[in-house]
């Protein structure tokens, strides 16, 4: 966008705001959203539909092109920091007015990885897609997974690891969580680039994400099902 053909974003109706957020989101433009979700705010928008008709909306559109290879993990980050960037405004607002959520999960990298890539992008998607999340960041033990879980109270534990070395230590933490007979309440989804179905199958996870994307996907249905099976009960 040159300076003389600068979009003024005041000027567009709200639908077309909506969508310019999107497109905004799409290009990693995080002072053009943040702008966006002002105005929004300004013209009476509540916090929660700003929420989920431009931000979530966004983002689930790029969830869809990086799932089929279109964007890739250096856009999608910067779609999801223009993202944060929104959420940084609503967050309050949100809380303030008792929003829903669609859940909350604590996640982190396992003991003795230090990649965080991959995580911190699955932490942004599910972000967008209207969770609560615990970021515990890097090299986390058993205790330190347990403890969250225990402050936090997630719906979803999501692990992560890069290596073929550290991924066993995704078993620990599962069958540790067995032994205390809490394994039941929790869904917990395990992801990173050595990783397979077979093995979360074989240690006792709900299940695999290959990336952000699915990652979102598994969780939302998780949630739909944890729902339903509450309105029945």
């Amino acid at each position: 966008m040159s300076d003389d053909g600068e979009l003024d974003l005041n000027s567009l109706s709200d639908e077309d705001l909506v969508f310019q957020v999107h497109d905004d989101l799409y290009d990693g433009l995080k002072e053009e959203v943040e702008a966006a979700v002002h105005i929004l705010l300004g013209r009476g928008w509540a916090p929660y539909k700003v929420l989920t008709e431009a931000l979530v909306e966004g983002m689930r559109i790029v969830g869809i092109d990086f799932r089929d290879g279109i964007l890739f993990v250096p856009e999608v980050l910067l779609a999801a920091n223009s993202m944060k960037a929104g959420m940084f405004i609503l967050r309050p607002l949100l809380i303030a007015t008792g929003a829903p959520r669609l859940g909350k999960m604590v996640i982190g990298t396992v003991k003795g990885d230090i990649h965080d890539i991959g995580k911190n992008l699955v932490g942004m998607m599910m972000e967008g897609a209207g969770f609560e999340v615990i970021d515990l960041g890097i090299n986390n033990s058993v205790e330190k997974y347990l403890g969250a879980i225990e402050e936090h109270g997630p719906d979803i534990l999501g692990m992560s690891a890069l290596l073929t070395t550290t991924m066993p230590y995704m078993k620990v933490v599962i069958d540790t969580m067995k032994e205390k007979g809490m394994r039941d309440d929790y869904v917990v989804l395990v992801g990173g680039a050595p990783l397979n179905e077979e093995f979360a199958k074989a240690i006792g996870a709900d299940a695999y994400c290959r990336d952000a994307a699915v990652a979102v996907e598994t969780a939302k249905s998780f949630m739909a099902r944890k729902h339903n099976q509450l309105a029945k009960g």
